[in-house]
């Protein structure tokens, strides 16, 4: 457990421009997992000042996938808290003080040859180098004159005014320190000519308004670490402990996750988005329990976490900055162990609307719960249910007529044996295996036929399916009358082969 001597403020920070990705979904959970171990406060806030990617839905789009994944915040937008507003848009007279306050002590300067439509792409850049140091001719205009074409309306935007000589050494807490050279960092756009700060300015002041301890966020912004340093340095502000986990690999560790690679993962069935994991099957039991192992360990042997052992045993000393795969063989693994953990009333509210999007009418709880307790065993999805339990719920089923020949038999010998196989399941007091095992099993032999092919014939005749749960529990949840219902279409259905 990481030793912390007080509770941590942590927040999650992203920003509306579109769908929440696996990796924000992570970065959320460490932060939470901190917050949570320390007794600390959790704190969704919302950094929506880029307008022009804005995107309609995002924001409650990532509230329902953190909800889903098992987090509250304890501050936010939707919640409220003592130091909001909680969505940047809303704190622009903030900003707009302390990006003065910097110009009037020298750290920054107007800028007026940058006031263009583009003026917030160095924020798009997230420190992406460019070859030259990107400052402006203004940085040494006087003030006095700055104010007056502010005053008249001349289109502005406010550069940070970087030092050109020394350098300057900032802390990651997995990375340890990182020194670079002032002569490489741009006078960086902090403020657009709309009036809202870029990222930069805005993180550096919400964090530190909002009593900030620990930033844990994405590797990403690694490059542009130093300039928030001294945007610190600016203010005289104690900075937080900054934390960057690893970045994603490919599943096949081949490069870093793109856009592109996230569409073709869907396009596969396989999802990336956090509102997509649970359509696809998943529970979010498990998508926590793998997402946390994504960069972070516990010891080289221990997997499976609940939500509470991993509050309980989080480090940030245990993170790792290797560049992590996405294997999502193992968040089959865990979705599996879940499923199975989990009590057949909870798996079955799970997949119940499963089995109803499906078109199947499973309001018979009692009946719901038998099936379940059949296909929980088997269950690698919650998506898999429909397909393999749906003919449970069926008034009747459709086998191929092929599949119900017996393999090196054929049609006149299959319905042969499955008269008299019909016969003698209508005898049988029950379908339990104790019941029936051992008689089907005398019956294949005085029939010289293989026992596989007795149990293959009641399987598909009674499912209409090449796999399916153990086939005397089907029978009994089936009930006597369609079993022998779908048994006699069976023969039907090889009579009309001959």
């Amino acid at each position: 457990m990481t030793e912390r001597i007080k509770p941590a403020r942590v927040r999650f920070a992203p920003s509306p421009t579109g769908r929440t990705h696996l990796g924000s979904g992570r970065t959320a959970l460490y932060n939470y997992l901190l917050a949570r171990q320390t007794g600390g406060q959790f704190i969704l806030r919302i950094e929506d000042t880029d307008q022009k990617r804005y995107v309609e839905g995002a924001e409650e789009e990532l509230m329902q996938g953190l909800r889903w994944l098992g987090m509250e915040w304890d501050e936010g937008p939707d919640v409220g808290g003592e130091y909001g507003p909680y969505r940047q848009t809303e704190r622009r007279e903030i900003y707009a003080k302390y990006a003065r306050q910097l110009v009037e002590q020298g750290y920054a300067y107007y800028c007026f040859c940058a006031a263009k439509e583009d003026d917030g792409e160095q924020e798009d850049l997230k420190g992406k180098r460019q070859q030259h140091r990107d400052v402006c001719l203004d940085r040494d205009v006087d003030l006095t004159e700055a104010d007056q074409k502010v005053a008249g309306g001349t289109p502005h935007v406010i550069r940070f005014r970087m030092p050109s000589e020394g350098t300057i050494t900032v802390t990651d807490a997995v990375r340890g320190d990182i020194t670079v050279e002032n002569s490489t960092l741009d006078d960086t756009i902090l403020v657009r000519s709309d009036g809202l700060p870029v990222y930069h300015l805005a993180v550096v002041i919400d964090d530190h308004l909002m009593k900030i301890t620990h930033a844990i966020r994405t590797s990403e912004w690694l490059p542009t670490f130093p300039l928030h340093g001294h945007i610190y340095a600016a203010f005289g502000w104690e900075e937080p402990m900054w934390i960057h986990p690893s970045i994603f690999l490919k599943p096949d560790g081949k490069g870093k996750m793109s856009k592109r690679d996230s569409e073709a993962l869907m396009e596969a069935g396989i999802p990336i988005f956090l509102s997509d994991f649970g359509k696809f099957g998943y529970l979010p039991e498990a998508v926590v329990n793998w997402a946390a192992l994504i960069g972070w360990s516990y010891d080289d042997k221990t997997e499976e976490f609940s939500m509470a052992e991993l509050i309980e045993k989080f480090s940030i000393e245990k993170l790792s900055p290797a560049p992590a795969a996405l294997n999502f063989t193992k968040l089959d693994h865990f979705n599996g162990v879940y499923i199975r953990s989990l009590s057949v009333e909870d798996l079955a509210a799970r997949l119940k609307p499963f089995f109803e999007s499906a078109g199947y009418d499973v309001g018979n709880e009692e009946k719901l719960l038998r099936v379940v307790r059949v296909l929980q065993v088997r269950l690698g999805k919650l998506t898999e249910a429909p397909e393999m339990g749906g003919f449970f719920f069926e008034e009747d089923v459709s086998p191929a007529p092929e599949s119900l020949i017996g393999k090196k038999m054929d049609a006149a010998s299959s319905l042969e044996m499955a008269r008299a196989l019909e016969v003698l399941v209508g005898e049988f007091p029950d379908f339990s295996m104790d019941t029936m095992n051992q008689p089907l099993r005398d019956f294949a032999k005085e029939m010289g036929v293989k026992v596989g092919n007795v149990f293959g014939f009641l399987r598909d005749a009674l499912t209409a399916q090449r796999v399916s749960p153990p086939i005397f529990e089907t029978m009994e949840i089936i009930g006597r009358e369609k079993v022998m219902e779908r048994i006699a279409k069976g023969i039907d259905l090889l009579e009309k082969m001959l």
